[in-house]
Parts: C-alpha cells; sequence; structure tokens
C-alpha cells in the first residue's frame, strides 16, 4: 500500500513534538552510508574521517554543483537530520533514509541552539556546523510530498532546520546507534 503523503495540518501538528528536541545530550539514532546515488546501507557503526566525511559515503566522489571545479563542498561534508522530523515526514522508520541525510539525531538543530561554527561530540568523532543552508530539493518532495518540502522551507521550518543541518569533521573517530550527541564549549 503507497504512503499517503502528510497535509500541511498534519505536519504542523507533529512540531510541538520536534520543538521539545534535546538541546543537550542528544542521541545518534540512524547512520545511513550512500555508497552510490540512490542507495543506502544502514550501519550500526561508522567512521568519520576529516577528509571524506562518513567512510564509504560517496559524498567526495559525488562533488558539487556549487564549488568552482565541481569536488565536493567541504561545507557539506555530512548532513545531520532531526529523527523527530524525519519520523514525521516519513511516518515510519525504515523510510528515514530516503530523506537522503547520513546521520538521524534527536538533538535540536535549530539556529538558536546550534549556531555555524558549533562544535558536537558524537562519539569519538568532533563536527562542526557549517553556515551552509541544507534545503530541501524535488527528490525530497517526491518521497514525502510538497507539503513536507513547505513545512520544512517555511521560516519556521528553516529557523528550526527542520531540513538538517550541514556539518564538517574536525576529528575522526568511530560513531555508533545510540551514541550521545553533545555541544563542546
Amino acid at each position: 500500500m503507497p504512503i499517503k503523503h502528510l497535509t500541511t495540518a498534519e505536519l504542523d501538528a507533529g512540531l510541538a513534538h520536534i520543538q521539545q528536541s534535546p538541546q543537550d545530550g542528544g542521541v545518534l539514532e540512524m547512520i545511513v552510508r550512500r555508497p552510490f546515488t540512490d542507495e543506502r546501507e544502514l550501519l550500526h557503526e561508522g567512521r568519520l574521517d576529516t577528509a571524506v566525511g562518513l567512510v564509504g559515503d560517496n559524498w567526495q566522489a559525488r562533488g558539487s554543483n556549487v564549488t568552482p571545479n565541481g569536488s565536493a563542498n567541504p561545507e557539506a561534508q555530512l548532513t545531520l537530520m532531526n529523527s523527530r522530523t524525519t519520523n514525521l515526514v516519513a511516518q515510519s522508520r525504515d523510510r528515514w533514509p530516503l530523506a537522503g541525510d547520513q546521520l538521524y539525531v534527536d538533538f535540536d538543530l535549530s539556529e538558536a541552539n546550534l549556531q555555524p561554527g558549533t562544535q558536537l561530540e558524537i562519539g569519538e568523532a568532533i563536527v562542526e556546523v557549517t553556515a551552509l543552508p541544507h534545503t530541501g530539493c524535488k527528490k525530497f518532495a517526491a518521497r514525502f510530498g510538497l507539503d513536507a518540502l513547505k513545512f520544512v522551507s517555511t521560516p519556521l521550518g528553516k529557523q528550526m532546520h527542520l531540513r538538517g543541518i550541514y556539518t564538517k569533521v574536525i576529528q575522526p573517530g568511530t560513531i555508533r546507534i545510540g551514541n550521545s550527541i553533545t555541544k563542546i564549549a
């Protein structure tokens, strides 16, 4: 049976739950490696590296259409998405990887909680929030509905970073499902 995309009203009804995400002491709930375009591998454990991001992910090979030479954008090395938002738009955990992000976290990703330059410790690794905005695309709308794309793209959705955030790896290390996420002072 196909998934019915949620309406704006149904998405708005889930906003309060998202706003209750922990501001510190969050949890890494899912790691998704993308070895090739539109392919996903769920990992229990992954390795973050300063040169390649999530080891085995195609971020570096895929490149970017915003860099002058088409190389991978170091400001968009790793994406984090709030798991409460993902669960709302995807409607089931098995559909989370369709969002296209690598790390799904129960953590407040809002601008008020995480300014660019904020460092986060996840397992043995440290990542830094970048200023590059993470926005929805045609694939996001196709997978979760146009109302979901509009939901993450409203002024409040952008301020809360409902579509997620970009980070870069500052300290390499192993990460595992269940690791806590903490802001480094």
